[in-house]
């Protein structure tokens, strides 16, 4: 991502790398099929307001969860809806729409090593998916949502991470 920001350690999203990021890397599942998939997982991430929320109510804790209080719908999330994940350690950060701060991924790096929690996001969260890849270990589970289609399952190991590198780079 060669473009930059104001923001300290912000990389933007160039039109041209757009279509890569809109692509699923992993399977895309919806209803009681992703449902099954979360609750069979063992160490995954979740990033997304509502697939964070879905991971809570199935009482199946990502060991860490990026939100940013936004959705495509109009209902709004319940208030305390995320305080399970909250418990362990809740973070906030700014990461303006289309880019992916050093702030984001530096918080990511460290939520992980605290042992998990809660990333609350001042701005957009869906590059944080990267950041999860990135920061995770191999064998773990990215899951994010697809506006209107579902949610999407990848696994990361050294293809996803080098995949990742690659569009950071």
């Amino acid at each position: 991502m060669p473009s930059g920001s104001s923001e300290d350690g912000a990389l933007a999203v160039p039109a041209a790398l757009r279509p890569a990021l809109a692509r699923t890397y992993g399977p895309v599942l919806s209803g009681e099929a992703a449902d099954r998939q979360i609750v069979a997982l063992d160490v995954f991430a979740t990033c997304g307001d509502r697939v964070t929320q879905r991971a809570i109510e199935l009482h199946h804790l990502p060991l860490v969860g990026i939100v940013d209080y936004a959705t495509l719908r109009n209902d709004p999330i319940p208030p305390g809806t995320f305080d399970p994940l909250a418990a362990r350690r809740r973070v906030r950060v700014r990461n303006p729409p289309g880019f992916l701060t050093d702030r984001l991924r530096r918080a990511v790096r460290e939520t992980i090593a605290a042992g998990g929690g809660l990333i609350e996001v001042d701005g957009e969260e869906d590059l944080g998916s990267l950041a999860l890849v990135e920061a995770l270990p191999a064998g773990a589970t990215v899951i994010y949502g697809i506006p209107g289609e579902g949610v999407s399952f990848v696994g990361v190991d050294a293809a996803a991470k080098e995949r990742v590198r690659a569009l950071l780079a």
